[in-house]
């Protein structure tokens, strides 16, 4: 399992939505995006993202620093491959 962290921070949408998708599509199944936003968009556009891909979002926490998203990748199309 390997966590990549994806520092977002001052990107307005749709950036961190399309760079946290360019991002998942190089993972492999169980490992973790951490992704830090600091664009209010991000709340609803980056959860809207995972369940389109199938990923499941591991937490979300927001500080008055930054909104921080733990996203861990599906392993089906890798399972598959095995």
């Amino acid at each position: 399992m390997t966590i990549i962290k994806l520092d977002l921070t001052g990107l307005k949408c749709p950036l961190p939505v399309l760079k946290t998708r360019k991002a998942l599509a190089t993972l492999r199944g169980g490992d973790r995006l951490e992704v830090h936003c600091t664009d209010p968009m991000s709340l609803i556009d980056i959860p809207v993202l995972i369940q389109q891909t199938g990923d499941r979002v591991e937490s979300a926490t927001r500080s008055d620093e930054a909104i921080v998203f733990v996203i861990e990748k599906s392993g089906a199309a890798d399972r598959a491959e095995d």
